[in-house]
């Protein structure tokens, strides 16, 4: 009897275990757009179509190895609305009484397919370089989980820029070289672009019917959508972008929106693109000395480091880590995180970027607006949903830990050692965002000062029990304890006062 092979629009990988074990000669595949899918939250409309596009694109490439594919599209009139009721649909329509599934990377959907009524097996998504089981290892027993050491763990074991049983270049991590402030000029034109084919057309249309009240601008839409295109933009970035991408991963703009960034995590994360062999091209370009040490070595950091690191942590920590605030942080996400009208030009230009590109690159996301979302003490469970539903590439198994963790600190340190918090003064070193700001960043207080100097000293100061005791960050204490008490009063009060104005929706 025929079973059911169930490809998700995060799984769009001929490698799939799914696929694997199953038999195309008898076996049917089952893709799925649906609403469910579509609306848990309000995802980016580019998000969307790059995702539908996406996997129409996969399934005409699965029927052209051979598979029967029974593609249901969001406007069918018979879909049922959600991945278990379609799978109950095709089960009826053809027979099958079994599904095999590759492990989704979020902890809801596992959950529905474990609970379907039909006889489901849930195999490993060994797409990733670390297995739940390896990462459960390296984690037993250690006071602290830090990505640093899970990474030469994943350097040991793939060999990437390795000599041997040692580093090449003689360091794990060349982190110091990559925090340029911004340049003056950027010598690349961005990332590969690509001209809407009739799949990608058709599926345009379809989102700007279905989802136009989402936040986020669905045109131009420029992305790829098939494998072929995934791997072009990959070449584009390797030969024309990744030389400079280490010193400048960390700046930022207002005039351009992509520095020497990939912009490939979402071909990463939906399955066009394999980690490892990125990682072995960005290994291959430093071989071949088209491109420096630190900038290989950053950029496969993120993938076999953070990305896999990431994911480790959602998984190893269980359903409920999205929801936890360890700082008991209440406030509701201000509407200029929708793009309500704001004078703080560093915000209004990554919130633009967001609604514009469903994109920013990482900097932009912790350093600007989850800081802000921080030393404001915004209900980390209303972050993680933005962020969840403004990026291309982001999904539960990454974007949590990312937001929840790294962001947010709300899960009490499991993931960073200190809150990633800071006044404008950095926002002024690595970026442009200062100029033209109608706020002051030079100025601590009084009027023009700019937000981020008050919020900080407010964060510190309101969460001092919890972290003055904090090696690495003893000496923003000790310069907060230096400061003249009227100062000091000073500082509280017209960041309540701003904190309040944010509360109430004026324009902050």
């Amino acid at each position: 009897m025929s079973r059911l092979v169930l490809v998700l629009g995060d799984q769009l990988s001929l490698s799939l275990s799914a696929l694997r074990h199953a038999d195309p000669t008898r076996d049917i595949v089952v893709m799925a757009e649906v609403a469910d899918e579509t609306t848990y939250v309000h995802h980016h409309p580019k998000k969307i179509a790059l995702v539908l596009a996406s996997m129409r694109q996969f399934a005409d490439a699965l029927r052209e190895a051979g598979w029967d594919v029974r593609y249901s599209q969001l406007d069918d009139t018979h879909n049922a609305g959600s991945i278990v009721g379609e799978l109950l649909r095709r089960a009826e329509e053809t027979g099958a009484s079994e599904v095999l599934v590759t492990e989704p990377g979020e902890w809801r959907l596992i959950t529905h397919l474990r609970h379907a009524p039909i006889k489901t097996h849930i195999l490993p998504d060994d797409r990733f370089i670390a297995s739940h089981q390896e990462f459960e290892a390296w984690a037993k027993g250690r006071k602290q989980l830090r990505m640093e050491y899970f990474y030469r763990e994943m350097r040991r074991k793939t060999g990437l820029l390795m000599d041997g049983d040692a580093p090449v270049g003689g360091k794990w991590n060349f982190d110091h070289e990559n925090r340029k402030p911004a340049p003056d000029a950027v010598a690349f034109d961005g990332p590969k672009r690509f001209a809407p084919d009739a799949v990608v057309a058709a599926v345009l249309a379809l989102v700007e019917r279905r989802f136009a009240p989402h936040f986020g601008t669905l045109h131009p839409f420029w992305f790829a959508t098939t494998r072929a295109q995934a791997l072009a933009a990959l070449d584009h970035f390797v030969s024309n972008a990744l030389p400079l991408f280490g010193d400048y991963q960390d700046a930022m703009l207002a005039d351009n929106r992509f520095l020497y960034h990939s912009v490939i995590s979402a071909y990463i994360n939906i399955g066009l693109l394999d980690p490892l062999e990125v990682c072995q091209k960005v290994e291959n370009a430093y071989e071949k000395g088209a491109v420096p040490i630190n900038a290989a070595e950053g950029f496969i950091r993120q993938i076999i480091g953070w990305r896999e690191y990431m994911r480790g942590i959602y998984f190893l920590e269980g359903p409920e880590y999205p929801t936890r605030n360890a700082l008991g942080h209440k406030r509701d996400l201000p509407a200029l995180f929708w793009g309500a009208e704001t004078q703080m030009r560093c915000l209004d230009k990554t919130v633009g970027q967001t609604r514009d590109e469903a994109y920013a690159h990482h900097i932009q996301r912790l350093m600007i607006t989850g800081n802000f979302a921080l030393l404001a003490g915004i209900d980390p469970g209303q972050v993680h949903e933005w962020y969840l539903a403004v990026y291309m590439d982001a999904f539960e198994w990454v974007e949590a830990p990312n937001t929840v963790g790294m962001s947010q600190f709300a899960d009490g340190g499991i993931i960073a050692s200190k809150p990633y918090v800071s006044s404008g003064a950095y926002i002024n070193r690595m970026s442009d965002y200062c100029e033209g700001c109608a706020y002051s960043v030079s100025k601590k207080t009084g009027e023009g000062a700019c937000p981020f100097n008050l919020l900080y000293w407010h964060f510190l100061d309101r969460h001092r029990d919890r972290f003055s005791g904090n090696a690495r960050m003893g000496n923003m204490y000790r310069t907060w304890d230096r400061m003249d008490a009227e100062k000091r009063e000073t500082v509280i009060a017209e960041a309540e006062d701003f904190l309040r104005r944010l509360d109430t929706g004026a324009q902050v």
